[in-house]
């Protein structure tokens, strides 16, 4: 008898390690696949509704965490049936606990309300240029908890959902590239304008230039120098290049032409008794 006890303590413990390891290895199939029928319905789904590639991008990793998170969940509640051990009562348990922790939770429930209404009204999406909540960067991730900005300096920061108030998004159509040449009050304005004029209108075969770049005067006068104002717009994102770019080639026309980028002059009056 007692060896027929150990035989079947030995036969029970086997038939739970195998269906603990069954489970275990269906979830590790699982997920993957998972997120790839995620990942390709979505993307199946943007291409015959022509939806940005941004905002593919955005729900993929949204979908793909929630997915997650529900298998994780499921995981736990399949484990507890194999265990053996009665669900009710811990679903019931998890309710009234879920209900004394919703009082202290406010912010959470908070993060996912703005995060849902941040997806829903398309107000940022990964890989835009955005000024929010004392941040500048660009979007890598978002989350119905929080939203990933990366800095231009490299720094990632995680910022809850509840923060994101009044954003800036930089990166919805074109955008202006501005520059400002300072001129000395020796210097001609009317042969500094001509020169700026040649430099845009070599600009404007440039494919980067949506518009422009133009002339626009005079843009104020300062204690030593004139400052002459060039405008254009450009592609989302090459702002910066085209503003560098014609900083330098104005440079360049400037110093071909004589004249001269002004700086601060000082006057001494020396008095003699």
């Amino acid at each position: 008898m007692e060896l027929l006890g150990i035989q079947f303590n030995l036969a029970a413990i086997i038939s739970f390690a195998l269906r603990v390891g069954l489970l275990i290895i269906l979830f590790i199939l699982f997920i993957p696949i998972g997120k790839k029928v995620i990942v390709k319905s979505i993307q199946r789904a943007g291409s015959s509704q022509k939806v940005s590639p941004t905002r593919i991008k955005t729900l993929e990793k949204l979908l793909v965490n929630v997915f997650s998170y529900a298998a994780g969940f499921l995981f736990i509640i399949m484990l507890f049936a194999v265990l053996n051990i009665p669900i009710g009562p811990l679903l019931a348990g998890a309710g009234i606990i879920g209900l004394a922790i919703g009082f202290g939770a406010q912010g959470l429930v908070s993060d996912i309300v703005t995060g849902f209404f941040i997806l829903l009204e398309h107000q940022l999406e990964i890989d835009d240029y955005i000024t929010t909540a004392g941040y500048d960067g660009v979007v890598e991730e978002v989350g119905l908890r929080t939203t990933k900005i990366r800095s231009f300096d490299g720094t990632l920061n995680y910022v809850p959902n509840r923060h994101i108030e009044g954003v800036a998004n930089h990166s919805r159509g074109n955008m202006r590239a501005l520059v400002d040449m300072r001129i000395s009050y020796h210097d001609n304005m009317d042969e500094a304008i001509s020169v700026l004029e040649r430099v845009c209108a070599a600009f404007q075969e440039d494919e980067r230039f949506k518009d422009g770049p133009n002339v626009i005067g005079v843009q104020s006068i300062g204690s030593s120098e004139v400052i002459l104002r060039v405008v254009g717009q450009t592609e989302n994102g090459l702002q910066w290049e085209c503003e560098r770019a014609l900083r330098k080639a104005i440079k360049e026309a400037f110093d071909k032409e004589g004249i001269t980028i002004p700086y601060p002059h000082h006057v001494v009056i020396q008095k003699s008794n």
